[in-house]
């Protein structure tokens, strides 16, 4: 292969959806700079690594893709190796000891640094780690090469002012830092503009929009009644990490009499069993979580719950995730994420008595996970014959289409597979599909 330009980078983005708008900041910096964006390491002068530690698989999968992008270094043409996010967040100087191919390390609040490490003009040592209180919200203007054209993730807020003992994001990312109602709606504009299909907002803590700010007024409540006014009645328009303490009635209301607004909660509740939830550092009681999620179901009879849960936490006992097994089957989400706790030494929850082993978690986890498969697709069965609006987004093979519903988040739900039977479909378009089959996740229809 020709030796690629001094000034082509190619860039990996691991985690949510949070770290792809950083990821997608990032390559619009450097495009804005003159650089050209590589499809491929190896036709790259510069890699970059947006890492996520989150959790320990996590951890292990941005350790695994720095060593083997590292590779470049010595089988390619790659001169420089960055890596930027959570990971050197977490870890520290102490990373640049553990890897030494990696050139520069950019701590979460860095990332608008990525040029000058990209052009090698920092000044040493390359490891730039800054408060993450100082980090800055979105710039209203800041550049962006978006992964996909039809939909588009627009953060709200950065950081988080919680306390849960198994997380770590606080010391990540800072405290919760809300954007400017003017802001998101400016950014908002720009999207629709460019002919994105669906927003999806994201941030730590997002039903807390606002609660930061010295106003004491602004709200998730009133910037979705004003994305709602602004965007076209087709567009789609999500709230993703949402959170039990945080979700008002108000928004709840505005979201139910609203079309664009999809009617997807998703609010994850990490357990339900009082006594570990208490040990978690969240404040709301399983009483407390019932009384939400009938009063969303009330307001909204057309609502769809999305919840993620921590099974084998420090001391969860049988009837503790038994008494969350009775929680998920009076619910039924229609859609459930379990994850088995993930232990670190950095973490407040390290220091609880009685772990339980991962044998026993991951046992739990597969119990919990075959409970919901019966939930969902029982729940899936219920769209049988019926039509839906789809939002197209691959092509699998020639006529065949995979897309995506109003009650279908990205890539953490399931799909609809869509036969076009000679019926034009283009990707990044609403299609109409008549459900045809179900499965236990996904659905299958026919385009119309």
């Amino acid at each position: 292969m020709d030796q690629p330009s001094s000034k082509t980078v190619h860039l990996v983005g691991l985690g949510c959806a949070r770290n792809q708008v950083d990821s997608e900041g990032m390559l619009g910096r450097l495009a804005e700079a003159g650089w050209e964006i590589a499809d491929e390491p190896d036709a790259a002068a510069v890699i970059i690594v947006n890492t996520c530690s989150f959790i320990e698989p996590a951890v292990d999968e941005s350790i695994d893709t720095i060593l083997e992008l590292a590779k470049f270094k010595t089988e390619g043409n790659v001169r420089s190796l960055i890596v930027a996010g959570c990971l050197p967040q977490r870890y520290g100087e102490a990373l640049a000891t553990e890897l030494p191919e990696v050139d520069v390390l950019l701590g979460t609040g860095a990332c608008d640094q990525v040029v000058a490490a990209a052009e090698g003009t920092l000044t040493p040592p390359a490891c730039l780690l800054p408060d993450p209180d100082a980090l800055p919200v979105s710039a209203q203007n800041a550049p962006r090469i978006r992964a996909v054209t039809h939909t588009a993730y627009l953060k709200v807020a950065e950081g988080c002012s919680r306390t849960c003992t198994y997380c770590i994001i606080p010391r990540l990312r800072g405290r919760q830092k809300s954007r400017p109602e003017a802001d998101i709606l400016a950014e908002a504009r720009q999207l629709i503009d460019a002919g994105v299909r669906e927003i999806v907002l994201v941030a730590q803590d997002t039903t807390g929009y606002g609660r930061d700010m010295e106003d004491g007024k602004t709200r998730l409540s009133g910037l979705l009644r004003a994305l709602s006014d602004l965007a076209p009645p087709e567009t789609w328009i999500r709230v993703l990490y949402g959170h039990p303490e945080s979700l008002d009635e108000e928004t709840i209301g505005i979201i139910a009499e609203r079309p664009n607004l999809c009617s997807y909660y998703d609010l994850p509740v990490q357990h339900a069993a009082d006594t570990v939830l208490k040990r978690m550092g969240r404040r709301h009681p399983q009483e407390q979580l019932h009384r939400m999620f009938r009063t969303i179901r009330e307001t909204d009879p057309d609502a769809v719950l999305r919840t993620t849960v921590i099974v084998g936490f420090p001391g969860e006992t049988e009837a503790e995730f038994e008494e969350l097994m009775d929680f998920v089957a009076a619910v039924r989400f229609d859609h459930l994420g379990v994850f088995t706790y993930s232990d670190a030494e950095d973490l407040p929850s390290h220091r609880l008595p009685e772990p339980v082993s991962g044998r026993v978690a991951q046992k739990r986890r597969d119990r919990l996970m075959a409970l919901q498969q019966e939930i969902s697709d029982e729940n899936n069965r219920k769209y049988l014959d019926k039509t839906l609006t789809v939002l197209v987004e691959e092509s699998s093979e020639p006529g065949i289409f995979t897309g995506r519903t109003r009650f279908q988040a990205p890539e953490v739900d399931g799909l609809v597979y869509v036969h076009a039977g000679g019926r034009p479909v283009t990707i990044g378009d609403f299609v109409t599909v008549t459900v045809t089959d179900t499965l236990e996740y996904d659905l299958v229809g026919e385009a119309q």
